[in-house]
């Protein structure tokens, strides 16, 4: 018979600084070495949670706060994304990259979930992490690597945004079916109301785009508005109260439909930009966001996720070996196919799908939600991890070797348009 050992808990502020400080600490060093920051920081929570010296437990304190770095996150992530360079993107042959890059890893992942016998919600979120290629990623390796501006780096981006949007619109209808009788006929009356629901947003976002859009054409009348609006209202940051008063409202609006908050985050963020609200005033909204979010938001969140990996939960090795080969292998190919149907040469699709592999925030983000929801278990989310964490570590090293590759076969530019 097995004691039961009660866990001894740390004082919530003692855990909190404790988890910060490691967070902020490993998280530097990979910076040092040219290494996404939030990768120390999971590997932090690693070593303070279950998998080695379990002296942290994430408590549902813990969890707020990391809910709002998932929040903050999906913000950054939507002030990256230029509306117009996304209508561009999505025309001509570079949709065959979007819709390949994105397809052959889904189907690969529902493939690969269904040969091991993964329940089908699980089935569909395991495709669903692997097809996803994280935006905020994506631009920090690009940015490192001098090639963001180029025409490849732009087709990389491109990708990634589409992936990033389609990914959390799948998640709301995924969400949605948790707990119904998954038998056809529910599926599809289901899928068939989320869906709408999400139609329906989509035209509020939509029509809200076109009403800004008008105005703005008009003038510099919403930043001329905004100024006054800032001018008589005395309160410190009021510029943003106001920009969390409007991304609060469609976040709200998306919980009312039945979707995760973080898709009305998202969408709503897309929204601004310098020509809207003036230059001054979005450079002041990214600041403060980064700073909240990247100086102590994030870290908690990123290491919280490694507070929830548990190595130990693992039983299935070959579900593990098959989700990372699988993810890598159908990324690279999805883009590499994707790019070739585009008439683009073979070095140039190379460097393509290797730059659409990395997964970062964005999965983890889906993982996240997905095991708070009880849709996955520990065991998957703890691969899921793995993987995020290895294509993330990886896709810099493959892309430079890339794009090495490229440039010593062509002076001219890059990308062949067709």
């Amino acid at each position: 018979m097995e004691l039961d050992i009660p866990q001894f808990e740390l004082p919530f502020f003692t855990n909190l600084l404790i988890l910060l400080v490691a967070a902020r600490l490993l998280g530097e060093v990979f910076e040092r070495f040219k290494q996404p920051s939030m990768i120390g920081e999971i590997i932090a929570g690693i070593m303070l949670g279950p998998s080695l010296f379990n002296i942290i437990h994430r408590t549902e304190d813990i969890r707020v706060i990391s809910d709002l770095g998932v929040f903050l996150l999906v913000i950054l992530a939507g002030l990256e994304i230029n509306i117009e360079n996304i209508i561009k993107s999505f025309k001509g042959k570079n949709l065959i990259i979007l819709i390949l890059g994105f397809i052959i890893p889904l189907g690969s992942g529902i493939l690969v979930g269904h040969f091991f016998g993964l329940q089908i919600m699980t089935i569909l979120f395991l495709g669903l992490c692997i097809a996803i290629t994280a935006l905020p990623v994506s631009v920090r390796i690009l940015m490192d690597l001098g090639k963001l501006n180029t025409k490849i780096g732009q087709t990389i981006i491109s990708n990634a945004i589409f992936d990033d949007i389609l990914s959390l619109s799948v998640l709301g209808v995924l969400l949605n079916l948790k707990g119904i009788d998954l038998s056809f006929s529910s599926i599809l009356m289901v899928s068939s109301i989320s869906l709408l629901k999400l139609l329906l947003f989509i035209t509020i976002l939509t029509l809200s785009y076109f009403l800004v859009q008008k105005i703005t054409n008009k003038g510099n009348y919403i930043e001329v508005s905004l100024n006054k609006l800032l001018h008589f209202m005395k309160g410190k940051e009021s510029l943003f109260v106001l920009f969390f008063v409007f991304i609060l409202l469609f976040s709200m609006v998306t919980e009312m439909l039945g979707f995760h908050f973080v898709i009305g985050a998202f969408f709503a963020s897309m929204l601004l930009s310098e020509s809207i609200i003036g230059k001054q005033h979005m450079k002041s909204i990214e600041h403060t966001t980064s700073s909240l979010a990247n100086g102590f938001l994030a870290p908690i969140f990123f290491a919280s996720i490694g507070l929830e990996f548990n190595f130990f939960s693992i039983q299935n090795w070959w579900l593990l070996i098959a989700v990372v080969l699988v993810s890598y292998v159908s990324k690279i190919i999805g883009g590499y196919l994707g790019s070739r149907f585009a008439g683009l040469n073979r070095k140039t699709a190379n460097v393509i799908g290797i730059g659409l592999n990395a997964r970062g925030i964005m999965e983890l983000v889906i993982a996240n939600i997905a095991y708070k929801a009880n849709v996955i278990s520990s065991e998957i989310f703890s691969i899921l991890v793995i993987m995020g964490v290895l294509t993330t570590l990886t896709t810099p090293i493959m892309l430079k070797w890339g794009f090495k590759k490229l440039d010593k076969f062509e002076e001219a530019s890059p990308l062949v348009a067709n």
